[in-house]
């Protein structure tokens, strides 16, 4: 890449980023709050440095079990879309080219991260607290495309629509919300019914679940549109599934509004987000979930990666071997090769 500066940015680890970002996580507007961690766990950087360094990286992505579409270099300007700050990437991208070519070098990631935001701010004519999450994700995009992909990326956006289109607060506030149940709703129990809104790469909407329904469930009886057409994995509905009992992570998704309403993972989740490499955080409830196994208590906004894998063990070798419990026959092959991501041969 050739500068100061990225080769400076090149030599931090995954774990300096994430504990930047979440350095900066209380002066980043709620909007964005969890969608900025989503993103790094969607575009892990040990992943892409894995699979850079193996011989034959197209094995490497068999080793793992990846299917889908995984990296940023063919999204430069559309990773990001389900942030908020994604309106502002056109000057995001400027500030961040601009300083890599001063060919400096970089201290303090975080106070890197501010600086930069300042900077963008002013060009955006917007507050820090909304831009700050869209200049952490630009950094990374740099780091993992390179200064050449990274300036010749057009920096197009997607405009806002529908909800994008209100005020921070606005959208927070809507994502709080539940749908009525009408006059009587408060005598419901079993028959409640709420919307799972959902952003995916080529498509976005909402679907109704039940009340304690999981996700995966709901979104398998949605008929609206051929979703295999849009992606591959999606056999059924908007959500790719695959075994639907958390053994193979096809159906993992980030949380972007409502986790709170949603239950808390069960051991066998939990155990399962660190084979699939997924880096769930320890929380009661986390803002990364397997929609086979999350069950709904109100709306959930959720946004749907473009790829899955089982990287745990090879990648991030925090994790034992283990052997997981699938039970339908359509996941053989793929489990087949679950087995051996994750013993790790």
């Amino acid at each position: 890449m050739g500068n100061a500066f990225v080769g400076a940015l090149e030599k931090k680890a995954e774990a300096e980023w994430l504990k930047a970002v979440g350095s900066l996580l209380p002066d980043i507007h709620e909007v964005d709050r969890n969608a900025v961690q989503i993103w790094f766990r969607f575009y892990p950087l040990d992943l892409l440095n894995y699979l850079e360094s193996s011989d034959d990286p197209e094995e490497a992505m068999k080793g793992i079990s990846m299917t889908g579409d995984f990296g940023v270099l063919d999204k430069i300007d559309t990773s990001h879309r389900f942030l908020y700050g994604h309106r502002y990437w056109p000057q995001v991208k400027e500030v961040i080219t601009k300083r890599a070519e001063t060919m400096d070098g970089v201290g303090d990631l975080a106070n890197e991260i501010r600086t930069l935001t300042h900077l963008a701010s002013v060009k955006a004519k917007t507050s820090e607290p909304l831009i700050m999450a869209i200049c952490a994700v630009g950094l990374m995009s740099l780091v993992q495309v390179g200064l050449d992909e990274f300036r010749k990326a057009p920096g197009a956006i997607e405009q806002p629509q529908g909800l994008w289109a209100k005020s921070p607060d606005e959208i927070v506030a809507e994502r709080a919300k539940d749908d009525s149940q009408g006059i009587f709703g408060f005598l419901k129990t079993v028959d409640k019914k709420f919307s799972i809104h959902f952003k995916a790469f080529e498509s976005e909407g909402k679907f109704p679940i039940i009340n304690d329904e999981e996700i995966a469930s709901a979104s398998q009886k949605d008929h609206s549109r051929d979703w295999q057409s849009l992606d591959y994995r999606c056999w059924e509905g908007p959500v790719p599934i695959e075994c639907t009992s958390a053994s193979c992570g096809t159906c993992w998704v980030g949380v972007i509004g409502g986790q709170e309403k949603l239950t808390e993972p069960s051991p066998r989740e939990r155990r399962a987000m660190r084979v699939f490499g997924y880096n769930q955080p320890e929380e009661q409830k986390p803002f990364i979930r397997l929609a086979c196994q999350a069950r709904a208590n109100g709306n959930v906004h959720i946004v749907i990666p473009p790829w899955n894998a089982v990287f745990g063990k090879k990648v991030r070798g925090n994790v034992e071997d283990v052997e997981l419990e699938p039970v339908t026959t359509s996941a053989k092959k793929l489990r087949e090769t679950i087995a051996t991501a994750t013993s790790g041969e």
